[in-house]
């Protein structure tokens, strides 16, 4: 029979991905996961002191068989400063300083980078949430050592590759062969947008591709939904005026079953990401019935099946006005790929992912346990 092991998860900020990541691996996990989280607000700060916040809420680290933690926390200041031996240590990228856009008028700060570089040598196993995310960091780790005036540490590259591994996180939708209705026959279809309102989503290009559409004189409803952190982007606030009836739905909208709603009522998904690892709120959607437009680069051409690259991915915006506009007069005609592309995203849901990560847990937990 196997053992049933214990493990503590540090979460410095439990929202969005991170909480969706965190509660998804301590609810199907076969294993004991307990929890310590601190909001999500202040990333910043989260990076540079989350450590210190938690080494005083962990009393001993003795009775756990492993740690695991994510990107946004010093490992490295973690395991200098705790008192108690600490197990083995798992850290989950959801992104990366190294290759994270800055924000408008943002200067880089090259501390947070050296944090993701200390805190992967630090831990004992390091997974990604896509293959695009590996990828980059990798080819960004090189020119951000060479930005050292000297002694440039070059070996970190291969210490730090050595214990990596992608493995996609879990969504939290089931992982049977749900039938979806029919696409309605509404007009006219409803948009959504369910990422955060935040400048790395980019969306005054989706709003400029709305106002494209509308200059063809074709029509649309739509949901802003996603999680705003700060302060509402100036193009939100000017969409409310801007769209005016034609928004059904304004704001995060704390019910998850109200969410999956609106996701069901949607007919067109669309990501103008300008950075994107993975992409739940785009796999929720697709798996509630809703047809993706997509960038053709990030994440996405590595979630949508390759059959379908042509149909959903676009290349640039005059691409995505077209077959948005397409998508709004033909809405009836992509039934079979609102099916298709939803039993897709069935690959990504936690019943179907919950084993590797079992696996990579005991693996974590071999030196402690002589398994």
């Amino acid at each position: 029979m196997k053992t049933r092991l214990k493990f503590l998860f540090l979460e410095p900020f439990f929202g969005g991905s991170h909480r969706e990541f965190a509660t998804g691996l301590m609810g199907h996990s076969t294993h004991r996961i307990e929890l310590l989280t601190l909001p999500a607000r202040f990333w910043k700060w989260r990076m540079r002191g989350a450590a210190l916040y938690f080494i005083k809420k962990v009393s001993n680290l003795g009775g756990y068989d492993g740690l695991i933690t994510t990107d946004l926390m010093s490992l490295s200041d973690f395991k200098a400063l705790v008192k108690s031996p600490c197990p083995p240590t798992l850290v989950y990228f959801h992104e990366n300083q190294l290759t994270y856009p800055l924000a408008p008028g943002e200067q880089t700060d090259y501390q947070y980078g050296f944090t993701d570089i200390t805190t992967g040598l630090a831990a004992d196993r390091i997974l990604f949430n896509s293959r695009t995310h590996h990828d980059a960091f990798f080819e960004g780790l090189p020119g951000f050592l060479n930005m050292m005036p000297e002694y440039r540490p070059k070996w970190v590259v291969a210490a730090i590759r050595a214990k990596t591994e992608v493995l996609y996180p879990g969504c939290r939708f089931g992982a049977g062969d749900e039938a979806l209705e029919e696409l309605s026959n509404q007009t006219p279809p409803l948009i959504i947008w369910n990422h955060r309102w935040e400048f790395d989503k980019n969306p005054e290009d989706f709003f400029n591709a709305l106002d494209a559409v509308l200059e063809k004189g074709l029509e649309f409803h739509l949901a802003l939904l996603g999680e705003n952190f700060q302060a509402v982007p100036k193009a939100f606030i000017r969409a409310r005026s801007r769209y005016g009836r034609r928004i059904l739905q304004y704001g995060y909208v704390e019910s998850r079953e109200e969410y999956l709603n609106w996701l069901r009522k949607g007919s067109i998904v669309i990501s103008t990401a300008s950075q994107e690892n993975f992409g739940i709120s785009v796999v929720e959607a697709i798996r509630c019935g809703c047809v993706p437009l997509l960038p053709g680069r990030l994440a996405y051409p590595e979630i949508i099946p390759q059959q379908y690259h042509a149909d959903v991915l676009y290349r640039d915006h005059k691409d995505l006005v077209e077959k948005l506009c397409g998508l709004i007069l033909n809405t009836q005609k992509f039934g079979k790929l609102r099916h298709r592309l939803s039993n897709a995203m069935a690959r990504f849901a936690w019943e179907n992912v919950i084993d590797r990560y079992d696996e990579e847990l005991e693996l974590l937990a071999r030196p402690l346990n002589k398994m």
